[in-house]
């Protein structure tokens, strides 16, 4: 049985395994859930994932739940270049030490922004709280200042964990892909991260395009501003 993966393009941690499964060259059969749809919340899903979300894979039978540990078993399990998920064990865990950080860094505060400034306000059909927005705002521009400064070294590193693409950068690029569909363009007003996403683009086209479609479609339509159940 192929390697079933369960996604949707709107999710960063979706793209980001979409786009390891396509630069990987890894053959898998592709199993789309419309979140928009609440296609995840329907019983057939919930056997497959209960925990109701998306990425996840079947692999013959072995189910994995979670974006880090899908990329890190696939990275183990077939047959891809050394630099996704370096097995040197130092290498290794300077990919591994990213991969921890970003939960509670880059993953919660470009999330978390999309969510207050774009995503609720537009399926709920209510106005933006905009505390809350500046809040998450504010927390997002510290982890962008952290990105360039500390993990991308003031733009002396080309990628997150050196001179080589890994899988941290894959799920870096993905999530902070998504503020821009609330209006703030992280590449513009970051330049550093700007140039480091170029080198990701680059290294992973024509993939990383298809993978942000829905993404530049969403981005262009709605300018940032949210219109109640038009997504």
């Amino acid at each position: 049985m192929a390697l079933r993966v369960y996604y949707d393009l709107m999710s960063q941690p979706s793209r980001a395994i979409y786009l390891f499964l396509k630069v990987a060259n890894i053959p898998f059969e592709s199993c789309l859930v419309k979140l928009r749809e609440g296609e995840h919340f329907q019983d057939e899903f919930t056997k497959v994932n209960p925990f109701r979300k998306v990425p996840v894979i079947d692999d013959n039978g072995f189910k994995l739940t979670e974006s880090v540990a899908i990329l890190r078993y696939l990275a183990r399990s077939r047959n891809v270049e050394d630099n996704w998920y370096n097995a040197d064990l130092q290498l290794q865990a300077k990919v591994d030490e990213y991969l921890q950080w970003q939960h509670l860094n880059t993953r919660l505060f470009c999330a978390m922004y999309f969510r207050h400034k774009f995503l609720e306000p537009m399926m709920l059909q209510k106005p933006v709280d905009e505390k809350k927005v500046a809040r998450f705002q504010k927390e997002m521009e510290k982890c962008l200042s952290e990105i360039e400064n500390i993990w991308l070294d003031s733009g002396k590193k080309n990628f997150i964990t050196g001179d080589k693409i890994s899988i941290a950068d894959l799920l870096a690029c993905c999530e902070l892909e998504q503020p821009g569909m609330a209006g703030y363009d992280v590449f513009s007003k970051h330049p550093i991260i700007g140039a480091y996403r170029e080198r990701v683009r680059k290294a992973t086209e024509p993939h990383y395009e298809e993978a942000h479609k829905i993404v530049r479609i969403i981005t262009n339509k709605f300018k940032g501003v949210p219109q109640a159940n038009k997504l």
